[in-house]
């Protein structure tokens, strides 16, 4: 399967589920796809997505949210919305770019309530749905040959 050159995950805010796809893709393929994130409004980078993705050793940290209008290239080959706010700024990007737009309904854990090992239970459960469906979409080569 051929992998596309340039991915965009976009959700509501850009502080959690768009950073951690972004971070996810880079850290399977590297420099293979140019991977950015952007968000119909930005937020800072959610203190319990730092955490969830830290368990899984990538940094998602230094993460700077930004906006559709932040974005310093808008030439994607798939643009992979995380929210129905974001899919429907996705669809109007294509009317000036021919890409290629997907949906996943990937749920916002900051909505869940109770103690801190609650809230973070539910930022892994998003964090692990993103990376099965990562690793779906965007399947990695066979292991090089020895």
């Amino acid at each position: 399967m051929d992998l596309p050159g340039a991915v965009l995950f976009a959700c509501t805010q850009n502080s959690i589920r768009s950073p951690m796809a972004e971070a996810i893709l880079k850290h399977l393929h590297g420099r293979r796809i140019y991977v950015d994130s952007a968000g119909v409004h930005s937020r800072e980078v959610d203190g319990f997505a730092i955490a969830a993705m830290d368990e899984i050793g990538i940094d998602i940290s230094g993460h700077r949210p930004k906006t559709f209008e932040d974005l310093e290239d808008s030439s994607f080959d798939v643009i992979i919305s995380l929210s129905p706010e974001a899919q429907h700024h996705a669809v109007e990007m294509t009317r000036t770019m021919a890409c290629e737009v997907e949906f996943w309904n990937i749920f916002d854990p900051s909505i869940i309530e109770g103690g801190r090992e609650t809230r973070l239970t539910a930022y892994r459960q998003v964090r692990d749905a993103l990376e099965k469906k990562i690793l779906q979409r965007f399947p990695l080569g066979p292991a090089p040959q020895v």
